[in-house]
C-alpha cells in the first residue's frame, strides 16, 4: 500500500499491535434466521492463529462487562433488563416494548448480556491498553447502533461509547471516530453530538436502515455524515480516503483514532449495495491508524462468514505490517472450507474465497455524486 509521502506516521511504534477477543462467540448465535446466526469473530481469531499472526503477548482475551462500567453510558434499569432477559430467557411484554429486547432483529438468546457485555469490556480495556500508545484490534467491537436505554440493529451495549469514554476518561480531549460501516453509526453520533472532545464521522449507504446520517446532519456540530449511494466501488472508497478522512484527520489532530470498520459494504455481504473489495477496507485501516499515537480498530456489520473471515483477518496483517500471502497455507483454507452459511450467497462459494485473503481490486468510475458529497462535506471543516 501506497499514501501521499507527506502523510505522518504518528503511531507508538515501540508497543506491538495487539488483538482482544473471547471464546464466547464462539457457538453463540442471535438464531438459526438471523444475519447473525454465522459466525465471525471465532474464524477471524482462528484465521490468524492458523496464519501464525498472533501469540501469548499479542492475543489477549476480553472481559466482560460490570454494571457498573456499563452504566458510564447506558441507563441503570435497561442493564438490568439485559441480565433479566439472559437470566430467564424472557422478559414482560411491557419490558420486550421499552428496551426494545425480543424485538426488531433483537432477540433474547442465551448470551444476550455475556456477549454484548464482554465486547464493552473488551473496549474499555482496549482503550485503557492505549493509554501509552499503540493500535489495538477488536473484531468483536463496533456495536454502534447501541442507545443509551434500549436495543438498536443488533447492538445491545454500544461498545465504541464506552471505548471513548474510557479514552475521554484517561484525560484524552481529542478523539477522532470514523465509522465505514454500510449503515450509519447512529449510536455514536447520538452520544457525542455536543461533546466537543469527539468528532463522529460515518460514511455509510444512504438508503440503509436506520436512514439517518443526511450529509446536513451535524448533530450539534460534532458529527461529519457521508452518505454514499449505493454500488460504492474501491476507486470511490481511495478517493474518500485521500480527499476527506486524511485531511480530516490531520486538520483535527487526534490524540486517539477509533474505527469502526464494519465489512458489510463488501459485494458479498447481503445486507447493503456497495460493491467494495476488502483491499480498500484495509487501506483505510492502514493510513487511519498511521495518524495518531492510539487506534482502536473495531469490526461493526459483516454478514457474509466469508467476506468477515478474510477481511477481518487483513485488518490484522494491516495494522502489523504483515504481507498478505498471495496463497493461503492448507491449514487456513481448511478454516474458511469448512464454513456452512445457509444463505443463497454461501452454497456455491466461489473458489478464491477458500484459497486467498485478498479480493481483487474492484474498482471503477468515481461518480460525480460521490466528488459533490465530498465537496460539500470539506466545506464543514472540522
Amino acid at each position: 500500500m501506497t499514501f501521499p509521502h507527506t502523510l505522518p506516521d504518528l503511531r507508538a511504534s515501540q508497543i506491538p499491535p495487539r488483538m482482544i477477543a473471547a471464546e464466547i462467540y464462539r457457538g453463540s448465535s442471535y438464531g438459526p434466521k438471523h444475519p447473525l446466526a454465522i459466525p465471525r469473530v471465532s474464524l477471524v481469531v482462528d484465521m490468524v492463529h492458523a496464519m501464525g499472526w498472533v501469540d501469548e503477548n499479542t492475543y489477549l482475551t476480553g472481559p466482560v462487562a460490570t454494571p457498573e462500567q456499563l452504566t458510564r453510558f447506558h441507563d441503570l434499569d435497561y442493564v438490568e433488563a439485559v441480565m433479566q432477559a439472559e437470566r430467564d430467557q424472557a422478559l414482560p411484554e411491557d419490558m420486550m416494548n421499552r428496551f426494545g429486547l425480543g424485538k426488531n432483529g433483537n432477540p433474547i438468546y442465551p448470551e444476550i448480556f455475556r456477549r454484548p457485555a464482554t465486547a464493552a469490556g473488551s473496549s474499555i480495556m482496549a482503550a485503557q491498553l492505549i493509554a501509552d500508545g499503540g493500535v489495538i484490534h477488536h473484531p468483536a467491537g463496533g456495536t454502534h447502533h447501541g442507545l443509551r436505554n434500549r436495543a438498536s440493529g443488533f447492538c445491545y451495549f454500544n461498545d465504541p461509547v464506552l471505548g471513548i469514554y474510557a479514552l475521554l476518561d484517561s484525560g484524552l480531549d481529542r478523539v477522532l471516530y470514523v465509522d465505514i460501516d454500510a449503515h450509519h453509526g447512529d449510536g455514536v453520533q447520538i452520544a457525542f453530538a455536543e461533546d466537543e472532545r469527539v468528532l463522529t464521522v460515518s460514511m455509510h449507504q444512504e438508503d440503509l436502515w436506520p436512514k439517518t446520517g443526511a450529509i446536513d446532519d451535524i448533530a450539534g456540530g460534532m458529527a461529519r455524515n457521508l452518505p454514499i449511494p449505493g454500488g460504492m466501488n474501491d476507486d470511490e472508497m481511495r478517493y474518500v480516503l485521500h480527499e476527506y478522512l486524511i485531511n480530516l484527520a490531520l486538520s483535527f489532530v487526534p490524540q486517539a483514532i477509533v474505527l469502526q470498520c464494519g465489512c458489510d459494504t463488501l459485494a458479498e455481504d447481503p445486507l447493503s449495495r456497495q460493491l467494495l473489495g476488502n483491499q480498500s477496507i484495509w487501506e483505510v485501516v492502514g493510513a487511519m491508524t498511521r495518524l495518531a499515537p492510539r487506534s482502536l480498530v473495531l469490526g461493526g456489520g459483516g454478514y457474509s462468514p466469508y467476506g468477515v473471515a478474510r477481511c477481518w483477518s487483513g485488518v490484522w496483517a494491516t495494522v502489523n505490517g504483515i504481507e498478505i500471502p498471495p496463497v493461503l497455507p492448507i491449514t487456513a483454507e481448511n478454516i474458511l472450507r469448512v464454513i456452512k452459511w445457509s444463505h443463497s450467497r454461501g452454497r456455491q462459494p466461489a473458489s478464491e474465497l477458500f484459497t486467498t485473503l485478498a479480493d481483487p481490486w474492484r474498482g471503477g468510475a468515481i461518480r460525480d455524486v460521490v466528488r459533490e458529497r465530498v465537496k460539500r462535506l470539506r466545506g464543514y471543516g472540522v
